[in-house]
């Protein structure tokens, strides 16, 4: 998805409009690509202003950091494919897959099919969802192009997604999403290192990072940003390797990835947030990241239902080699028992 960043410079008299400023820039600053304030509107899915939601007409000045992300080149269909999709639960109302790592969730830049909607699309027997090239990206077109989607997970995180058939259940969904005490999303993780305390609960604000805007960083002591909760529980350490157990109370990009790396823990197998130890025998490791349970209650139903994703391949392909090279890696207590 396409992003810009850039600081207003220090010798910027007086303030002006955000959208009026950005089209003033030269097209090279957008790598090439035309930007107006009509299309800046229409199509911006992140605006920020100094780390903080901002809206098109907001009035910036000198100093002033601007960050921002949006959608172009629509597709006129998205259509449906024949891709295999490991189901985990299916009913009038919802599908639970197992979404397999490397399938990105829906249309996107860069990624416009093969994804989870493409293969929705095609086993729900849908038609092809036509798109307009001159319809303007706004939040109802953004919602067409990704039907019953109500959560994501990142490319290469594999694992339990819930997914609506009708309207209905994706509205019933959404509600339960926005309150984030009545589900549970546990995730497992092999990290690069082993933290200093066992188990805990890690509270930041997630912001895009000033030294690469397009990554984000764990910040605390500010405001900007959007607030983070996760909570981890390391049961196994084997050497200067942990295994993971990781809840998230919230669910703000990147978030696991962004709190193991604060933690000194980042994700084996992470391109953007990871370190890599030095003569490793993982240096090409795909992300050890898994969505492995989900509890949610479902249309219709009182209790909650909870759904898993096996243990996927590449996991027990380097748990036996961690074990093979570093034994069982059973914790030891206080008093080494």
């Amino acid at each position: 998805m396409p992003f810009f960043s850039a600081k207003i410079p220090a010798d910027f008299a007086g303030s002006t409009r955000l959208d009026k400023y950005i089209a003033s820039l030269p097209s090279s600053a957008f790598d090439g690509t035309s930007m107006n304030r009509s299309k800046l509107k229409s199509g911006a899915t992140e605006i920020l202003l100094n780390g903080k939601n901002a809206k098109v007409s907001a009035k910036v000045k000198a100093g002033d950091q601007i960050d921002i992300q949006w959608e172009e080149n629509i597709p006129e269909d998205i259509e449906p494919e024949n891709i295999p999709l490991e189901i985990i639960y299916e009913d009038e109302n919802v599908c639970v897959v197992n979404k397999k790592q490397g399938m990105v969730t829906h249309p996107a830049a860069g990624n416009w099919n093969g994804t989870l909607v493409n293969a929705l699309l095609y086993h729900w027997g849908r038609n092809a969802i036509h798109q307009d090239s001159t319809e303007e990206v706004n939040a109802e077109v953004l919602a067409k192009r990704r039907p019953g989607i109500i959560h994501r997970l990142d490319k290469d995180t594999s694992g339990v997604i819930i997914t609506a058939k009708n309207r209905s259940a994706e509205e019933f969904l959404h509600d339960e999403f926005l309150h984030h005490n009545r589900i549970t999303k546990e995730y497992i993780a092999i990290c690069c290192g082993r933290p200093k305390i066992l188990e805990g609960r890690i509270e930041t604000q997630i912001i895009r990072d000033p030294r690469d805007r397009k990554r984000y960083k764990a910040a605390v002591g500010t405001e900007e940003g959007k607030k983070a909760i996760t909570l981890y529980k390391c049961f196994a350490t084997y050497g200067p390797f942990s295994l993971m157990r990781i809840r998230i109370k919230t669910g703000r990009t990147h978030q696991i990835r962004v709190h193991m790396k604060f933690l000194g823990c980042p994700v084996m197998g992470d391109p953007i947030y990871g370190n890599f130890l030095k003569g490793s025998p993982f240096q090409s490791a795909s992300l050890m990241l898994h969505a492995y349970l989900l509890k949610i209650r479902l249309p219709g139903h009182k209790e909650r239902a909870t759904f898993k994703a096996p243990v996927p391949l590449r996991f027990k392909k380097v748990l036996r080699t961690l074990h093979e090279k570093y034994g069982s890696g059973k914790l030891k207590t206080e008093n080494g028992k």
